[in-house]
């Protein structure tokens, strides 16, 4: 099982760091951000996404990779964000 994801930001390298937390209802792995109260987890509706808990929002998921093509763990792939009026493109890696 990966222990922790990074969410490496293309415009200015910005890292996020995701680390492995118990497993949701549905038994699959989730990760809790290192710094916020922000998830990564399996949507039953979304697939793979980021979540802030806070104020219950979408805040990313995957770019290319269709949900029905998504398995059991977050796609290592590009990832589209959007907070408030900004936007950005992350690439996902397992480290």
């Amino acid at each position: 099982m990966t222990n922790a994801i990074e969410m490496r930001r293309y415009s200015d390298g910005a890292v996020y760091r995701f680390l492995a937390a118990p497993a949701g209802e549905d038994g699959l792995p989730r990760f809790k951000r290192a710094d916020k109260d922000v998830w990564m987890l399996r949507h039953p509706d979304f697939g793979w996404i980021v979540w802030d808990e806070t104020d219950g929002s979408l805040m990313s998921c995957p770019w290319d990779v269709a949900m029905k093509d998504q398995g059991d763990a977050p796609p290592e792939c590009d990832w589209v964000s959007r907070k408030g009026e900004n936007s950005f493109v992350y690439r996902l890696v397992t480290v």
